[in-house]
């Protein structure tokens, strides 16, 4: 599919890998919905984009993927101010490091797992299906195809570290739910992938202490940095280029095997 001319959700628009995915969809010449919980740093985003991009090529739409009013209601902003959708870009997601049993003895709470798992794999979903159903109806392109999907798993899916079963049981349930989603989806001409990135410069990264992200750049092979934001969005907007990937879960590590802890 060409990116130039169609529309785009962003879930997590709003910074890290999602913000820069943004950005490169509007460079290609996407009109781009940012969405995210935190609105005011979404329309800042989309003021970016109008101002480097052209006007009208963004809108910012508070976005909470596990409330299905709430995404209907980002759906309708979007596709008033842009159109319909054929690229859904999930991006949106927490993290936690929980062990299953304190230093006092206690086991972890049940609500951090939940919550964790809510967002990451219910909320995905929950986007992806409201998104799907409205992009069946649309009229299809070359190959039949009607719009592109893709989710953003983690490393951290199928080499856990300590303290991440909640994190990596919902990015392993991303992963595991690719392939089903994509034979689903493919009678109304919609793919669906998952990239699992590594480590990556992103603001929450950027919080750790500099020694820290030192020692977690220097553990990637090749090469020995940590990602940039925007080889994740470079390789989210090939997915959506390249028609014959469907189905499919690529690493972008940089060779990363994460050690136990």
């Amino acid at each position: 599919m060409k990116i130039k001319g169609q529309t785009a959700w962003v879930t997590g628009g709003a910074s890290g890998l999602g913000e820069a995915t943004a950005h490169e969809l509007a460079r290609l010449g996407a009109k781009v919905a940012v969405m995210d919980v935190n609105l005011a740093q979404a329309e800042q985003v989309a003021a970016v984009l109008n101002e480097r991009f052209g006007a009208g090529r963004a809108v910012a739409c508070v976005c909470d993927i596990t409330q299905t009013d709430s995404v209907l209601a980002a759906m309708a902003k979007a596709n008033e101010a842009l159109g319909s959708a054929r690229i859904l870009m999930n991006v949106a997601g927490i993290g936690t490091a929980k062990r299953l049993i304190g230093k006092d003895g206690s086991p972890a709470a049940l609500e951090d797992f939940s919550r964790v798992i809510n967002v990451n794999l219910i909320g995905a979903y929950n986007i992806s299906r409201l998104f799907a159903a409205a992009c069946a109806q649309l009229s299809p392109g070359e190959d039949g195809e009607r719009g592109v999907m893709m989710f953003t798993a983690s490393v951290a899916a199928f080499d856990g570290q300590v303290g991440q079963q909640a994190y990596s049981a919902s990015k392993g349930g991303l992963v595991s739910m690719t392939l089903p989603m994509a034979r689903d989806l493919a009678q109304h001409g919609i793919r669906v992938c998952t990239v699992a990135p590594g480590l990556f410069n992103t603001p929450l990264m950027r919080t750790l202490p500099e020694p820290v992200q030192q020692s977690l750049a220097a553990s990637i092979p090749f090469p020995s940095r940590l990602g940039k934001p925007e080889e994740f969005a470079e390789l989210a907007c090939h997915i959506v280029t390249n028609g014959h990937l469907n189905g499919e879960i690529i690493r972008l590590d940089g060779a990363l095997r994460m050690a136990p802890r």
